[in-house]
């Protein structure tokens, strides 16, 4: 099993390579962490086009003026962060006893400027992966595997084809990221929502490590479908028609943080997270929910046992033979894989997505004819033949309501 885990560009000797290059296999199960997460720029080096600066993520005016809010900038004293610092390049820094782990930790301030065409354009995913699809550790149930499905390339526009559906950009100690990314409902504020579902392990680093930084949304990313070569010279305009949405808050269960990491299935029955997020340049007051036009719900009471005919699977891949700039989807009729005795059976579908997918909505459309989110990309394998996500139930649930409940009264 491959992870799909999140990549960087630069940091050659460190599971990191460039465009182009093999991807060197690992001879231990590694969870899909890898899978979805591409890494762009030169290891969070890059220049972001002009001076960045900083504004607070907590909840957005609306206007365009970026702010930080007293009790951010607080927050970020208590950290030992000074914002200025940490604008021009502080972020930069991963000294392990200053990598923010804790869930209620979670800091963003938004870099006004930092995810540019260039730096968004240039994700890569030398993702790790391991030779064979062996699940011989599986200890629980675990139906056969799935044949390939091929993926699928998704019509452009993709504000028409799959509104709900984006980017997730992030950095990392091994370099700058990328994952997928689904916009759903807030059951605080209906058909105002500024929430995002994606993988755990595109927000977190698990057991080994704490949050990612300047994570950010783009929606409907390179919404013409337009090829490597023709975005060389897109304007932002172009490459995030919607606008690029910086969450001020993130939730990931308690579970992938104690237990999710780079190699094996550890935590992956519990890879889930959302993100609350806000217009890095004004939306004139609209909603992410607004701003695409819709999100979607989320079912926490789907069967251990699949029910569904099909489910389709939303995302970026990156890894080859893709490049990470075209939006995909794979639909076929799930069924079980057990990493663990202890943790909830998760779902599996054939399908031939590769790193850059992780995170991505996986939908069913229920009894009622409507389209609903039932899990997320988390794992597949080497062969890149299948995936798998997690089944969403009460934890999903708790991590999902306590976003939502924390800017219910904004």
């Amino acid at each position: 099993m491959r992870s799909i885990r999140p990549s960087s560009t630069v940091r050659r000797g460190r599971g990191a390579s460039r465009r182009g290059s093999p991807v060197p296999a690992a001879v231990a199960l590694v969870s899909v962490l890898a899978l979805t997460a591409t890494a762009c720029g030169s290891g969070g080096d890059d220049n972001a086009g002009g001076t960045p600066t900083a504004g607070a993520t907590g909840g957005g005016t609306g206007d365009g003026k970026i702010r930080i809010p007293d009790d951010i900038r607080d927050k970020l004293k208590e950290h030992g962060i000074d914002i200025d610092k940490w604008k021009n390049g502080a972020w930069k820094k991963w000294d392990r006893d200053d990598w923010l782990r804790e869930a209620n930790d979670f800091i963003n301030p938004i870099i006004k400027g930092l995810w540019n065409p260039d730096r968004m354009r240039d994700a890569d995913n030398p993702d790790k992966r391991v030779d064979g699809d062996d699940l011989s550790g599986d200890r629980g149930v675990t139906d056969p595997a799935p044949a390939p499905v091929r993926a699928q390339t998704v019509r452009p526009p993709y504000h028409s084809s799959a509104a709900t559906a984006g980017k997730l950009f992030f950095d990392s100690p091994e370099g700058t990221m990328v994952c997928s990314a689904t916009v759903v409902e807030d059951p605080a504020h209906p058909g105002r929502s500024n929430l995002v579902w994606t993988a755990g392990h595109c927000a977190h680093a698990g057991r080994n490590g704490g949050w990612y930084r300047n994570i950010a949304f783009v929606p409907s990313y390179n919404n013409a479908g337009q090829s490597a070569g023709e975005l060389q010279d897109a304007t932002r305009a172009e490459v995030a028609p919607y606008g690029v949405w910086w969450a001020d808050a993130a939730k990931t269960s308690q579970q992938w943080i104690d237990q999710g990491g780079e190699t094996g299935g550890d935590g992956a029955s519990y890879d889930f997270a959302v993100l609350h997020v806000t217009p890095e340049q004004g939306s004139g007051g609209k909603s992410l929910q607004e701003t695409v036009g819709g999100a979607l719900p989320v079912d926490f009471d789907a069967p251990a046992v699949p029910e569904a005919q099909s489910i389709t699977a939303t995302g970026y891949p990156a890894a080859r033979p893709y490049d990470g700039q075209l939006l995909y989807q794979c639909q076929d009729r799930p069924g079980r894989l057990s990493i663990a005795d202890a943790d909830p059976t998760m779902y599996r579908i054939g399908c031939t997505m590769t790193g850059g997918s992780s995170g991505g909505g996986w939908v069913e459309t229920g009894a009622d004819g409507k389209p609903a989110l039932v899990s997320n990309t988390s794992i597949g394998p080497v062969s890149a033949g299948w995936l798998a996500g997690p089944r969403l139930g009460e934890v999903a649930k708790g991590v999902y309501e306590s976003v939502s409940e924390e800017f219910a009264g904004r």
